[in-house]
C-alpha cells in the first residue's frame, strides 16, 4: 500500500496550494476564502523513488465551531489518524495564532511524524519570522512558498525521510481480492454469503463498514485474501467526514489487490459513480469482476438479463473485457460462482504468449490495418514481446512512439484479445523506440 501524507492546519494557510504543487496538477479548488476545501481530496505523487498518497484536508477551526467547521475538523482528524506522515501548515505572514497553538497541541499528542511548515515565506524576512513557530514544540519549522514552489523539494525530502520503511509485507502467493462499490450495495452481505458465516457487519445503514477488513481463506488450493471495504461515495455527496475517510481505504484496497470485485445494485443498474469506481480499477491495471447484486429484486422477463448486459456494455464501453455476474447475496443465487470467476481472471492475468506467436499476430494485424503516420512518416513496428504478467504487459519496438495513435493501440489490443482472450483484465501496451 502507498503511504499516506496528510496536510492539516487552520483555514486559509495554503494547504490546497501545496497539495496542487505536490501532485503536479490543479485538483483542489484554491480561493482566498477561508474554508473553501470541505472534503478531503486525494492525489498521488512520487519523490526520489517513493510513491505516496497526499491528502488535502479542510481547515481545522477551533473557535466559533458550528456544524460546518466541526465536520471539517472531524475530516482532518480522521486524515491524521489515517496518515503515515502529517504536514502541519501555518502562515509565516500572520505569525502564531491561538488556532495554530490548539492544532499544535493536538498534534503533539499524536504518535505520527509531524513536519511543521511555515507557508507564504516568500522573502528572507518572512523566512526569519518562521522561527517563532518553534514554541509549538514540533521541531524546526520549514519555511516555504507553496505558491512559487520555493522549498517544496526540501519538504519532500523530509516527507520521504519519515515514510515507513518499505517491507515485503503480504503473502505474495495469496490472491488478493478487494470487494468494492458504493455504500449499501451489499458488499458485506456478499462477503458473508461467500464465507457462509457472519464475518463482517451487515446493516441497511450506508457506510457501516469504515475500514478495509481482510479475511483469509483457502479455495481450490488457492490462498485468497478477501478485502471488504467501505463504500465509495461521490465527493460532494458525503454527509460526514467518516465516509470520506473511508474512500482512501477503498482506494488503497484496490492498490493492494490483484482482482477487484465491483458490486453494483441491480435495482439501480450502473450509476455514474459505479463507472467512476471501475475507472479507478482500470487506472490501477487490476482485474475486475462486475457483480450485479440484489438480482432477486428485479422483475424478470425473457430478455431482462440480455437487456442488463447491453446496458453494462454501453456504460463500460472503455472496459469491454469486463463480464457481469448476476447474483443475490440474500438468497445465495450464483454466489458460488464468484470465486470461480475471480480465479479465471487470475489465470487470464497470468497468461503468456510466445514471442513468435505474438509477432505473427502483429504482422497479421498490420496487414489488416496499416499503422498511422504523421508529417510524412509512418509508424513501423519491428517486433513485439510480452514483458510481464499480472497485468499482461506487451512491449512494441517501433521507429517512433510518438507516431502511435491511441486508436491504433486500441486496435492492437483488440487483436490480441481476439486471439488470446484476457477476459476480466486490462492489458498494457508499451511503445518503445528502436533505431531503424
Amino acid at each position: 500500500m502507498k503511504p499516506v501524507v496528510a496536510i492539516v492546519g487552520r483555514p486559509n494557510v495554503g494547504k490546497s496550494t501545496l497539495f496542487n504543487r505536490l501532485v503536479g496538477q490543479r485538483q483542489a479548488i484554491v480561493e482566498d476564502v477561508p474554508g473553501t476545501t470541505r472534503d478531503r481530496i486525494y492525489g498521488e505523487t512520487e519523490w526520489t523513488g517513493r510513491s505516496f498518497t497526499v491528502v488535502d484536508t479542510g481547515g481545522i477551526a477551533t473557535d466559533d465551531a458550528d456544524d460546518f467547521t466541526a465536520m471539517i475538523e472531524e475530516q482532518a482528524q480522521q486524515a491524521m489518524d489515517e496518515a503515515d506522515v502529517i504536514i502541519f501548515m501555518v502562515d509565516a505572514r500572520t505569525g502564531v495564532s491561538q488556532a495554530d497553538a490548539d492544532v499544535a497541541e493536538r498534534l503533539r499528542r499524536s504518535t505520527k511524524p509531524v513536519i511543521l511548515v511555515a507557508n507564504k515565506a516568500d522573502n528572507q524576512d518572512q523566512l526569519l519570522g518562521a522561527v517563532e513557530f518553534y514554541e509549538f514544540g514540533l521541531g524546526e519549522p520549514l519555511g516555504l512558498s507553496a505558491l512559487h514552489g520555493l522549498g517544496t523539494g526540501d519538504l519532500l525530502d523530509e516527507v520521504v525521510r519519515r515514510l515507513p520503511v518499505e517491507t515485503a509485507g503480504e503473502d505474495e502467493a495469496a490472491l488478493k481480492v478487494a470487494i468494492i462499490g458504493r455504500p449499501n450495495v451489499g458488499k458485506s452481505s456478499l462477503l458473508n454469503a461467500i464465507l457462509g458465516e457472519q464475518r463482517a457487519i451487515v446493516s441497511e445503514i450506508p457506510g457501516t463498514t469504515r475500514d478495509a477488513i481482510d479475511t483469509v481463506i483457502e479455495y481450490q488450493g488457492q490462498r485468497i485474501v478477501l478485502i471488504d471495504t467501505a463504500g465509495i461515495r461521490r465527493r460532494g455527496r458525503v454527509d460526514r467526514g467518516v465516509e470520506q475517510y473511508s474512500v482512501i481505504r477503498a482506494l488503497r484496497a484496490i492498490d493492494r489487490s490483484d482482482v477487484a470485485v465491483l458490486v453494483v445494485d441491480a435495482s439501480e443498474m450502473l450509476t455514474g459513480q459505479d463507472v467512476h469506481i471501475a475507472g479507478f480499477v482500470q487506472d490501477a491495471v487490476k482485474g475486475l469482476l462486475l457483480v450485479v447484486n440484489k438480482w432477486d429484486l428485479v422483475p424478470k422477463t425473457e430478455t431482462t438479463m440480455n437487456d442488463y448486459q447491453g446496458e453494462i456494455r454501453r456504460e463500460l464501453n472503455f472496459m469491454d473485457y469486463v463480464q457481469p455476474l448476476f447474483v443475490s447475496a440474500k438468497t445465495g443465487q450464483r454466489v458460488d460462482r464468484v470465486l470461480d470467476a475471480v480465479l479465471r481472471i487470475k489465470e487470464q492475468r497470468e497468461k503468456r504468449i510466445g514471442t513468435g506467436e505474438l509477432n505473427q499476430l502483429v504482422a497479421e494485424s498490420v496487414r489488416k490495418h496499416s499503422p498511422p503516420g504523421a508529417h510524412g512518416r509512418l509508424l513501423k513496428i519491428f517486433y513485439a514481446t510480452q514483458a510481464g504478467v499480472n497485468p499482461p504487459t506487451f512491449i512494441f519496438f517501433v521507429n517512433d512512439p510518438k507516431l502511435s495513435h491511441f486508436s491504433y493501440k486500441r486496435f492492437l489490443e483488440n487483436q490480441i484479445r481476439e486471439r488470446l482472450g484476457y477476459e476480466g483484465t486490462p492489458i498494457k501496451l508499451v511503445m518503445k523506440a528502436r533505431a531503424d
